[in-house]
């Protein structure tokens, strides 16, 4: 149950600037104003309610999507603090609404971790929303405030008397700031059962206003998300391996299990922020990981002693992991702020894995056969992937340049303003060559389908020429084959990748097994934001002289609409169908094509889709097909 503890007061609250200028530039405070940015601001209030929950204050967060438009994030913590600030002379929820960087986090006997660490957070929603409602029910009382474009709307009222505990904080974003106003009930549920994995015991609510309803309580917290995650997959152990463990303030959780799949699957957070680009924590894990399966290895005689040790890749191949950590005072760095950066978590985090794994080998030693037998296997499959490669650097060297024989280069060599097509068969490669701007365009045909990843090991998708012809064209080599191999994003040949292919279900097919094979290998190319999917047009439209392209049905009614009776409609199956020039305009020319952009917003649920459409489980990809047929209009993984 929450504390009732009343240790959170007034001259707790440190302020540290004013508000002046979120308005102004909102992006430099949430990243940006469009979808992601929205949501950002529902994040921002829950962070406050879990860290709350963190410190062992709450155990309930609701959040209502109303009918108006506006959001309201509830919960039974301590509540933000009502009496007068000892400096500032104003209730210290008023400082927390309305000045920026201010709030308890600054003060470690506040709060011991927290993810809102910058204290930007409810400021910043109240900066950014057209008004703002909050509702207090602390120290016997209700208290009620209000606000609007980020200014005090009224004065702190007590409005009854009250036996209960926690904040209630209601927001409408402003629409001259947001490019949308319009919450996506899926994209706030993903963050939200992710929140409730991560904090065991939490209950969690969604709601819309007189509609759906979601609730997320995992008793068996980050353990249940490994299942989560895993399922569909052939587990090699009964139940993932739990690790809990504390050094020097930093507090160590972790779940861990085997599969008998070829991928392996980390998440990693730190005080419940994603840490995308992994860092520290993530390098304590796998150095454990690699010591722990060789020592054990070796000890159990499944390494001989002539034997290379296994490497990194070798052991996490099938492994899925949730690692969380909660830290004092992280430090994040990378492109997106999402790489920790605290030198000595890599030590702690070793360090408590290290003997938690010791102790579940010694003590599941038919589990930990198992497991050493399919990292062993994994590690021959890439020996013969490292011969398969070189094989193929030195055949590219003697036969010339070492660029794939299919790829029609483009003339510059500048990578910033090169564009690779992937295209759909030598037909249709064939007019796109033609079609092309050759100084800057190149092509590369791929014939069939290329090999499923998510089903076959490093060794046979080095092996397979439509691949590694992708690969060389690229340049920046993959990640999955040696431990210290490393994807060079800074060496990739062209920073727009466009996957071109027929507007059918083979051509979707396709688009599927490449994103999927980009995904697992090349991710950091889709992270820059290098990853297209061209929108060639699914109709031609005539009537006498006049033509148009249109690329959907209703794109279609307006154009036939607008021509009036006795156009004649020419529907697309294939990028074959058309002419050059006709592919030229409507697809590849920089003028006037659209080009859908990859982005990953959500790495666990891009995970999610690519094991349901590309695992071995039938009925997840059939449930999956026919919940998503008829809505896809939009390509967004």
């Amino acid at each position: 149950m929450p504390s009732k503890s009343d240790d959170y007061k007034a001259d707790q609250i440190q302020v540290l600037e004013g508000l002046e200028a979120v308005r102004k530039r909102p992006a430099m405070y949430i990243g940006t104003t469009g979808e992601s940015g929205l949501h950002h601001l529902v994040y921002e209030v829950v962070d406050n309610s879990i860290d709350e929950a963190m410190n062992g204050h709450c155990d309930t967060i609701e959040i209502i999507l109303h009918s108006d438009g506006s959001c309201s994030v509830k919960d039974n913590g301590r509540g933000i603090p009502v009496d007068n600030h000892p400096i500032h002379k104003v209730p210290a929820v008023e400082i927390v609404m309305t000045k920026l960087h201010a709030g308890g986090k600054f003060d470690s006997d506040t709060y011991k971790v927290s993810g809102g660490l910058h204290g930007v957070g409810v400021s910043v929603v109240n900066a950014l929303s057209l008004w703002t409602k909050v509702e207090i029910h602390r120290s016997g009382g209700v208290y009620t405030q209000s606000y609007k474009k980020g200014n005090l709307d009224s004065k702190l009222k007590k409005i009854g008397d009250s036996d209960e505990h926690g904040t209630t904080v209601r927001f409408l974003p402003d629409k001259g700031i947001f490019e949308t106003t319009e919450f996506d009930y899926q994209i706030l549920r993903n963050r939200l059962r992710e929140l409730a994995y991560l904090n065991a015991g939490i209950r969690i609510t969604l709601s819309e206003e007189d509609g759906k309803s979601q609730k997320f309580y995992y008793k068996g917290g980050i353990s249940q998300y490994v299942a989560f995650l895993n399922r569909g997959k052939t587990a090699l152990m009964s139940e993932p391996l739990y690790v809990n463990g504390e050094k020097d303030q930093v507090q160590v959780e972790a779940a861990l299990q085997w599969t008998t799949a070829f991928r392996e699957n980390i998440h990693t957070f730190t005080n419940n922020i994603a840490t995308r680009e992994g860092g520290t924590h993530l390098s304590g894990l796998r150095t454990a990981l690699t010591r722990s399966i060789n020592n054990i290895a070796r000890k159990r005689n499944q390494l001989k002693e002539k034997d290379p040790p296994l490497d990194g890749n070798d052991v996490r191949e099938g492994l899925t992991v949730v690692l969380s950590i909660k830290v004092p005072e992280p430090q994040f760095e990378g492109q997106t702020k999402t790489k920790l950066g605290n030198s000595e978590v890599k030590g702690i985090v070793d360090t408590v894995m290290t003997e938690s794994l010791s102790n579940f080998f010694a003590e599941n030693p038919s589990d930990s056969q198992i497991i050493i037998s399919k990292c062993i296997q994994a590690f021959q499959a890439r020996e013969a992937a490292k011969k398969a490669r070189d094989l193929t650097r030195r055949k590219g060297i003697l036969e010339g340049g070492g660029l794939p024989g299919k790829l029609a280069d483009c003339q510059s060599k500048d990578p910033a303003v090169s564009e690779i097509f992937i295209v759909e068969g030598d037909s249709a490669g064939g007019t796109a060559k033609q079609g092309r701007d050759r100084a800057t365009q190149a092509i590369l045909p791929l014939r069939g389908k290329i090999l499923n990843v998510e089903k076959s090991r490093i060794d046979k998708i080095l092996g397979n020429t439509e691949v590694m012809a992708l690969i060389t064209a690229m340049g920046c080599n993959i990640t999955g084959v040696e431990e210290e191999d490393e994807f060079e994003l800074e060496n990739a040949r062209y920073h727009k990748l466009v996957i071109m292919t027929d507007a059918d279900v083979d051509g979707a097919h396709i688009r599927t097994l490449l994103l999927t094979f980009l995904y697992r290998h090349m991710e950091d190319l889709i992270h820059a934001g290098y990853v297209y999917i061209a929108q060639p047009p699914l109709y031609k439209i005539t009537k006498g002289k006049k033509m148009d392209y249109a690329y959907d049905d209703s794109q279609l009614k307006k154009i036939k609409s607008k021509f009036g009776s006795g156009c004649a409609v020419q529907r697309y199956k294939g990028l074959g169908e058309m002419n050059a020039q006709q592919l030229w305009e409507t697809t590849m020319d920089p003028n006037r094509r659209t080009l859908l952009q990859v982005t990953i917003e959500d790495a666990a649920e891009a995970n999610e889709v690519f094991q349901d459409l590309m695992g071995d489980d039938v009925q997840k990809r059939r449930e999956f097909i026919e919940a998503n047929a008829t809505a896809v209009a939009n390509l967004d993984i």
